[in-house]
């Protein structure tokens, strides 16, 4: 009791509201701050001019209500807290603390005439003018109306629905695929076509549509067009029946079914057609325009250290590149900057197979992205409503945790850790940096629950872990997975790289493999000596009704160059496993429905982080 008096003696407190003053000192409750940029900077100040009351640490309370950022919340090497003096951020008075990057809509009406529309369908839209949002005309890519994601207008009711390509024409850069399926669409100027391709989807702008009787040629904008017809994988399929599928989607002349809207960006004006018993004038509809809402971001020299992050809901992102530029990813959504065959394949060291491609990638942005910074922690924070990924640990990250969060409807990845080639980089090359500290090290993910995540870029996993070193992803449940659950390395490379010692241990994965194959509820790349995958439970696979390959799917799946892991005492359906050009000592050892049903009774979230599949 001494002790505890005593740390709050210590302890310096500056309280934050949505109703507050930047103005105020934020000392008290009764006079706080308003915005979390101004509260950082009174800590960072104080820690400056060592004032006695932050011996212990810093606690930055945000008081209930929504906290519209306008900008990226930039957390500096400056504000570190230290071992015996941190620094939290944290959310009071329960569940309703939100740091949000998206604009609340009202002023709806009636549309009226909208050509391209029939007059029955016309009847039934409301649109409203998109306000400026720091002087710019906003766009976007994602609506929520009263906490669902709405639908993009797109051609079909459902993706059972999806026609099929009838050829890809690679040397006039071309797709042709059935008239009925664009024609209504043929002058629109922003629509996109959305192909299924093997383990990823393209997003790809329409530039001209030449209809030829029952066929219709389709070309695209520049970079995605050259990038499209000239990367070798994932590539769409032709012929024994498994055509790619794909639909339409951003023209309003698709406009045409409950809970789907459609945004004219050069009128700035949203066009939205209400579900059943859907009130315009009382609706809560959201836009988001922002990407990022905090970087935690040092250098190896000057890290961001000792921050935690309580009870946060860090809610509504968009993500711009595919509607600018596009977008065609090689995997887990890192997608293509350039990308060509190798005519004669490329011998490689270490006795990998030759390699057949050259791939230069991007990494998509988050929510909440952190590098060059150690000791920092999520606990109890959801992501949800996001428009890319969720959490990002970028190079020179260690010593990190993220525990008791909920990961929800988010278009990317739920979670990035680590470093997937730079943009420079040939990405099949092993990351083996001069300088160490760039390595992610340390992290712990341990009790999370990630659900409906990749619900647009169907590539997508739950959590994708580049090349790491000392992870521990530990009692998470994934579960409503497009793809992948949990992805480890990076490389496709049995060449002796900067990843070790990585454990996955007592995951509960299951319903993935909803959209994409060649696909497993747990997944390895490359060379990973001393690393474990052990007593996961992985079952109840989905299976994508308009896979490439209806048999290549897989529960567990160790991919090119995985060497030196131990597979063990984990709990499938059934033994259907996948070891695919892997390198030497990957050991196989007691998986299958034959495990003890006590590894099903211990994996995933322990029962005081069960709650989390009900927030």
């Amino acid at each position: 009791m001494v002790f505890m008096t005593a740390v709050k003696l210590f302890c310096a407190d500056i309280w934050v509201s949505p109703y507050g003053d930047d103005r105020n000192n934020g000392l008290s409750r009764e006079h706080p701050m308003q915005t979390l940029h101004a509260a950082l900077r009174q800590a960072r100040e104080m820690r400056r001019m060592n004032d006695p009351s932050v011996k212990t640490g810093i606690n930055i309370r945000l008081e209930k209500g929504i906290y519209c950022q306008s900008e990226p919340l930039l957390i500096r090497p400056e504000d570190s807290g230290t071992p015996s003096s941190p620094t939290l951020i944290k959310g009071v008075d329960g569940d309703h603390v939100v740091i949000s990057g998206g604009v609340k809509l009202s002023g709806w009406k009636r549309a009226g005439s909208i050509e391209g529309l029939s007059v029955d369908v016309q009847n039934k839209i409301w649109m409203v003018d998109v306000p400026l949002v720091n002087g710019n005309v906003i766009e976007f890519r994602q609506l929520w109306i009263n906490g669902r994601k709405a639908v993009r207008a797109r051609n079909i009711a459902d993706f059972s629905q999806m026609d099929r390509i009838i050829s890809d024409d690679i040397q006039n850069e071309m797709l042709w695929v059935p008239t009925n399926s664009v024609a209504r669409i043929a002058n629109s100027p922003h629509a996109e076509l959305v192909l299924h391709q093997m383990w990823e989807i393209a997003v790809l702008r329409i530039q001209s549509i030449v209809i030829n009787g029952d066929s219709a040629g389709i070309k695209f904008h520049l970079p995605e067009s050259r990038i499209q017809f000239e990367h070798p994988w994932p590539r769409p399929m032709i012929g024994k029946g498994v055509n790619s599928p794909f639909y339409i989607t951003n023209a309003i002349e698709l406009l045409d079914r409950p809970g789907e809207w459609y945004f004219d960006k050069t009128a700035s004006r949203l066009y939205y057609y209400p579900l059943s018993g859907e009130k315009m004038d009382s609706v809560s509809v959201v836009m988001p325009f922002m990407e990022t809402l905090v970087e935690v971001k040092g250098t190896a020299d000057r890290p961001v250290a000792h921050i935690r992050f309580e009870n946060i809901h860090f809610n509504y992102t968009t993500w711009m590149r595919p509607s600018k530029k596009g977008h065609v990813p090689l995997q887990a959504g890192m997608y293509l900057l350039d990308a060509y065959r190798l005519v004669p394949k490329q011998e490689r060291d270490e006795g990998d197979h030759p390699l057949d491609n050259q791939a230069w990638i991007g990494r998509p942005p988050a929510a909440v992205e952190v590098e060059g910074a150690q000791h920092i922690v999520f606990e109890n924070c959801t992501f949800e409503h996001l428009g890319s990924c969720g959490l990002d640990f970028k190079k020179t990250t260690h010593d990190t945790k993220v525990v008791g969060c909920l990961f929800r409807d988010i278009a990317g990845n739920g979670l990035q850790i680590g470093m997937f080639s730079e943009p420079s980089v040939e990405t099949h090359l092993p990351y083996r940096p001069q300088d160490e500290r760039e390595i992610c090290t340390g992290q712990v993910i341990e009790n999370n629950y990630l659900t409906d995540i990749g619900n647009e870029d169907w590539g997508c996993v739950g959590i994708c872990a580049g090349y790491v070193r000392d992870i521990l992803i530990c009692h998470n449940e994934l579960c409503d997975l497009p793809y992948t659950g949990i992805s480890m390395g990076w490389g496709w490379t049995r060449s002796n790289n900067c990843m070790r010692n990585n454990r996955i241990i007592a995951n509960n994965v299951h319903h993935f493999a909803k959209h994409m194959h060649d696909v497993a509820g747990i997944y390895t790349l490359s060379s990973q000596p001393h690393s474990v995958i052990a007593e996961n439970y992985i079952h109840d696979i989905v299976l994508s009704p308009y896979a490439h390959d209806p048999d290549h799917w897989f529960y567990l799946y160790t991919d090119e160059g995985s060497s030196y892991i131990e597979v063990k005492n984990n709990w499938c359906d059934a033994e259907k496993f996948l070891q695919n050009a892997n390198g030497p000592g990957v050991v196989w050892e007691n998986n299958g429905p034959m495990v003890p049903d006590s590894v099903k009774i211990n994996a995933g979230l322990k029962p005081e982080y069960r709650y989390l599949r009900c927030r």
